[in-house]
């Protein structure tokens, strides 16, 4: 079909940086392909999807205190804080630092692994996150993480995974689908056919690798059981990646906040990669792979409200007593809205991404993530973005995160090879229009 004007006024106002919410009336449903996933769900529709709720703690049998670990690092950094300070450690500690500080203390285990890891700054790069509990420190979250790809309406952010952890991320999410040609998994969002990143294994072995370069960092990876299949299907093919070898398994379902590692702790085990799944875990056959929300709430999801409020969303009906009592992942991926015959269809608002991951002004990162701070008495552990090196400066999502740390960001340190927000006012439009071009192309089958 031809493009219509509707459809030429659908991009100038994406394009707009006043856009928010499209509303679009087509009068011709001939040659329209309608995707339906969730990327079109109502912004007030709760996802479906199965939530436990939980009358009591669970103390998980296969917890990683009563596992024996094959892995072995070699630390060439030094930690300021004593290592006794750690607690049920089962590893011994012998060798010495190389860095400023000192070690004391014993640890029981050998500690062997990669020789030259590419950092000795402990803990996350803050030598004040070695003593935090992984429960109180604020990580900026890649929203669907593997999908980076010019000019197709499905993708979240632009830079390759290795790039995003090596700025700084350190909370990956991606969507995990069945595409109907294969019999592996793969990263898809919404639908393979929109966008496909390819097989899990190939992600999920890029960031294994990372982790290997990185001993001192924890990172989480947070996944989209997109057709809500049970985790066994998934869990041969996230094995054979090796990066169970650094899984964190967790001592009791739900966790409360007091009930997770320091980072230090979780360092000195090698168990330095938290793992979620959104719908249908099952924790105590698969300890490695977290019921999220049975774990962790999050605010709205595919937010179009500036705003953005900082209510529970996911799980429904958790009580606030509980919601302060468990870790939160503030959704801050602003979308811009368009219907189709009563189809909600929701894409990145890419004009407003200096605004949207700023650290001061209306609808910036700093601002909701201090307002939810004032609304919970705690800032939120995650903050999830599109596009993390847009901003009102490069790297302007690290420093929200700095600041609500109480730690000084460095702000050479991002992002990648590109200096990206300059170019969302000079030159940008451009590509801008091809991208929603793409993307009625996408959806509307043009």
């Amino acid at each position: 079909m031809k493009v219509s004007h509707t459809a030429i006024a659908v991009m100038a106002a994406l394009c707009s940086r006043h856009a928010a919410a499209i509303s679009v009336d087509l009068s011709d449903t001939s040659d329209i392909t309608f995707v339906h996933g969730s990327r079109t769900v109502k912004a007030d529709q709760t996802a479906t999807g199965t939530y436990v709720t939980y009358t009591s703690k669970i103390t998980l049998k296969q917890a990683s205190e009563t596992q024996s670990d094959t892995l072995t690092s070699t630390f060439t950094g030094s930690f300021t804080s004593d290592f006794t300070t750690a607690t049920n450690l089962t590893e011994t500690e012998t060798g010495t630092g190389t860095g400023t500080g000192t070690e004391t203390g014993t640890v029981t285990g050998t500690v062997t692994g990669p020789a030259e890891p590419s950092n000795t700054q402990p803990c996350n790069n803050h030598v004040e996150f070695c003593t935090r509990k992984y429960s109180n420190i604020t990580n900026i979250a890649a929203h669907n993480s593997p999908f980076v790809r010019p000019g197709n309406s499905g993708s979240n952010q632009e830079l390759s995974v290795t790039t995003q952890l090596n700025d700084g991320i350190r909370l990956l999410q991606a969507q995990i689908q069945w595409p109907s040609n294969s019999s592996a998994p793969h990263f898809c969002h919404t639908t393979c056919d929109l966008l496909d990143a390819g097989p899990i294994t190939e992600w999920l072995t890029t960031v294994r690798k990372w982790v290997d370069d990185h001993p001192y960092d924890v990172i989480t990876i947070l996944l989209g059981n997109g057709n809500y299949s049970h985790p066994s299907l998934y869990a041969p093919y996230i094995e054979k990646t090796g990066i169970l070898k650094y899984a964190y398994h967790p001592p009791y379902l739900p966790m409360s906040l007091d009930d997770w590692p320091t980072l230090e702790e979780m360092i000195l085990r090698g168990k330095r990669v938290v793992m979620f799944l959104d719908y249908e875990a099952d924790q105590e056959e698969y300890p490695w792979l977290l019921d999220e929300f049975s774990q962790m709430w999050e605010t709205p999801f595919d937010p179009i409200d500036r705003t953005f409020p900082c209510t529970v969303q996911r799980p429904p009906s958790l009580s606030d007593t509980s919601a302060k009592d468990r870790l939160y992942y503030m959704n801050h991926n602003l979308n811009a809205e368009f219907n189709v015959f009563g189809t909600e269809l929701l894409v990145p608002a890419v004009s407003l991404l200096n605004e949207t991951n700023n650290v001061t002004g209306y609808g910036s990162l700093g601002l909701s993530a201090n307002n939810c701070r004032t609304d919970w008495g705690r800032a939120p552990n995650f903050l999830n973005v599109d596009y993390y090196n847009y901003g009102g400066f490069p790297g302007s999502v690290f420093e929200v995160a700095a600041q609500l740390n109480n730690v000084t960001y460095n702000r050479s340190s991002c992002c990648g090879t590109t200096s990206a927000a300059p170019q969302l006012q000079s030159g940008y439009s451009a590509s801008l229009v091809a991208l929603m071009t793409a993307m009625l192309s996408a959806y509307l089958m043009l």
